[in-house]
């Protein structure tokens, strides 16, 4: 288990993350103004991985998910678009978003976007 963004401690077996969206790095994708990093991931073996997703009025970001995810929007809005039906669906703060395993999803912003997201998957070999 490695902490990517943010300080880590654990009181027993939990662990706590400060400031883990604080110096996200940039997704270095043309014309867009995203970042992303995770806070935790794998703690102890879990399959789960935590952090901090960020987006300012750019160009949209598109991903394709790998595995399943939950976000919840904590500050600003998404304008999220799955691809494959053209859907679309505007998330603001503390609504909760489900993105399946295989889904295409576009995501946009009017002005910025910060999304808390918990995933379903491993770094292991």
């Amino acid at each position: 288990m490695e902490t990517l963004i943010g300080k880590l401690s654990k009181a027993g077996a939990i662990y706590k993350v400060e400031d883990g969206h604080a110096g996200l790095p940039s997704m270095n994708l043309p014309g867009s103004e995203a970042a992303i990093g995770d806070s935790l991931h794998n703690p102890d073996g879990s399959v789960m991985s935590a952090g901090f997703f960020e987006l300012k009025a750019s160009e949209p970001v598109v991903y394709t998910y790998t595995y399943d995810e939950m976000k919840v929007v904590v500050q600003g809005e998404f304008i999220v678009t799955d691809e494959s039906t053209g859907e679309t669906t505007h998330a603001k703060e503390r609504d909760v978003l489900f993105f399946p395993k295989g889904t295409t999803v576009k995501f946009e912003t009017p002005d910025c976007g910060l999304g808390f997201f918990v995933g379903d998957r491993t770094f292991a070999p």
